[in-house]
C-alpha cells in the first residue's frame, strides 16, 4: 500500500482551531492598534495602514474595531471607521454562509 503524505484539512480546519485562530488574531489586532497608536504619540515609525486593513482581513475585525475606538485610533479617518466594520460583516456573512450550506 503507498502511502500518501496528503494533508487533511478536516482535522486541521476544527472548530476548535478555527475559534483559537480567531480569538488570537483579534487578540493581534487589538494589540497593533495599541502598539500604532504608541508610535503615534511618540513620532516614530508607524505600522502601514495596509497592515492594519490586511489582519482585520485575516479575521481580526472585532480586534483592530475595539482597538481603534478604546485607543481613539484612526477613529477620524472615515476609511477606517467604515473600512474596519465593512470587512468584519463580510467576513461574518461569509462565515455564515458556509456554516449553514453543510
Amino acid at each position: 500500500m503507498i502511502k500518501t503524505n496528503m494533508i487533511n484539512f478536516q482535522e486541521i480546519f476544527t472548530m476548535q482551531n478555527i475559534i483559537i485562530y480567531l480569538i488570537i488574531i483579534n487578540l493581534f489586532g487589538f494589540f497593533i492598534m495599541w502598539l500604532d497608536k504608541r508610535k503615534a504619540k511618540r513620532g516614530v515609525w508607524r505600522i502601514p495602514e495596509k497592515t492594519l486593513f490586511i489582519i482585520t482581513g485575516l479575521g481580526g475585525g472585532i480586534g483592530t474595531i475595539a482597538g481603534m475606538y478604546v485607543f481613539r485610533h484612526k477613529t477620524q479617518k472615515l476609511g477606517f471607521v467604515i473600512g474596519f466594520p465593512f470587512i468584519t460583516i463580510l467576513e461574518i456573512i461569509t462565515m455564515f454562509y458556509f456554516l449553514v450550506k453543510k
